[in-house]
């Protein structure tokens, strides 16, 4: 069963998220942007999908610890979709079989 605050938090990020890809779109389409303006924009889904995982910083579940460590690890190394990829998949395996 999903939690309905669950289901409702990641439906409101994913319209964050789009809002704030289009708003960018909208206001600026006319306009050359600078590459510092440019970094931006592309960083602004990164900090609301942060959103999502800053709580679990303060967990005291092991799981969530480590698929943290995971994610960042995997930040270093891949682009933002291959990372959510191994965090979501490291998070549900670890918290599937520690708990």
């Amino acid at each position: 069963m999903i939690d309905p605050m669950t289901f409702l938090t990641i439906v409101l990020m994913a319209i964050v998220t789009y809002a704030t890809r289009i708003g960018g779109y909208l206001v600026l389409r006319n306009r050359a942007l600078g590459a510092r303006a440019t970094s931006v924009m592309e960083a602004a889904p990164g900090c609301v999908l942060i959103s999502v995982i800053a709580p679990d910083f303060v967990s005291n579940s092991p799981a969530d610890l480590i698929a943290i460590a995971l994610t960042l690890a995997a930040a270093t190394r891949f682009s933002m979709l291959p990372t959510v990829t191994i965090g979501v998949a490291a998070a549900g395996f670890l918290r599937h079989f520690i708990g």
